[in-house]
C-alpha cells in the first residue's frame, strides 16, 4: 500500500468519515449502467497519478473535509436516490465496510469506481475497475469486477486492455473508453477494434455530451 493510503487509513480509521470531494444527484455517464440516475459521493485521494485525469482536484485528500458518512447517506436519501455510485480519487484508500453498511440498511444498490489497485472493503452490487498500468489491479478484481472499463488515450492502451481482460472472470463487461482529450483522434480507432474483437465494447463520457457532472 502506499504511503498516502496508510496515513489517510489511520486518520479516518474509526471515526466513521470520509475526505469528501464532492456530492450530488445526476445520472450515470460511463459504463454499463449509463443513462441511470444515480447518487454520487467522490472521495479525495490518489497517488496513482493519471496524467489525463479529469479530477485531479481529487487528488490531495487533505483539502477536502472529513465528512460522517452517515450524513452523506442522509443526504442520498433526502435527493430520493435509489442508488449510490462511490468513486474518487481512489476510494478503495479507505475502509468502506461502514458507509457501505449504512447504505444497505436504507435499500441503497451500491456502485463502486475503482482503479483495483488497493484493497477491497465494503459490500458492492456491482463494481467497475478501472486499471491503471502505473498501479495494476490487485489479485480480488479478478474474481470481483463485473466491469472492466479501460481509458484508450494511445494505441498501445489497446495492449493494456486486453493483458488486463485476459485476468477478469468470464462475466466480466469489456469496456473501451475513449480518453476525453483524445476523443475525436482515438474513437475511429476504437471503433474499428470493437468490429474485430467483439468481446469489447464502447464506452463514452454521455455525461459530458449532455452537459451534467
Amino acid at each position: 500500500m502506499g504511503q498516502q493510503q496508510n496515513k489517510h487509513n489511520n486518520l479516518f480509521a474509526g471515526r466513521k468519515k470520509l475526505p469528501l470531494m464532492e456530492e450530488f444527484y445526476s445520472i450515470q455517464g460511463e459504463g454499463h449502467h449509463v443513462g441511470k440516475p444515480a447518487y454520487f459521493i467522490r472521495l479525495g485521494g490518489c497517488d496513482i497519478g493519471c496524467s489525463w485525469c479529469d479530477t485531479k482536484l481529487s487528488w490531495n485528500a487533505d483539502v477536502h473535509p472529513a465528512v460522517e458518512a452517515d450524513t452523506v447517506v442522509h443526504h442520498a436519501l433526502e435527493a430520493g436516490a435509489r442508488s449510490v455510485v462511490v468513486t474518487g480519487g481512489e476510494p478503495l484508500m479507505y475502509d468502506l465496510n461502514y458507509l457501505c453498511r449504512k447504505l444497505k440498511e436504507n435499500a441503497l444498490t451500491t456502485y463502486l469506481e475503482t482503479s483495483g489497485a488497493y484493497p477491497l472493503t465494503g459490500e458492492w452490487d456491482w463494481i467497475c475497475v478501472s486499471p491503471k498500468p502505473s498501479r495494476p489491479p490487485m489479485d480480488w478484481a479478478a474474481e470481483r469486477a463485473d466491469e472492466l472499463k479501460v481509458i484508450i488515450q494511445t494505441r498501445a492502451d489497446l495492449s493494456w486492455a486486453e493483458a488486463c481482460a485476459k485476468k477478469m472472470g468470464k462475466n466480466c463487461l469489456l469496456y473501451l473508453q475513449p480518453e476525453w482529450s483524445q476523443y475525436a483522434k482515438i474513437l475511429p480507432l476504437i471503433i474499428d477494434y470493437v468490429k474485430r474483437h467483439q468481446e469489447w465494447m464502447i464506452s463514452v463520457q454521455a455525461h459530458k455530451f449532455m452537459h451534467i457532472p
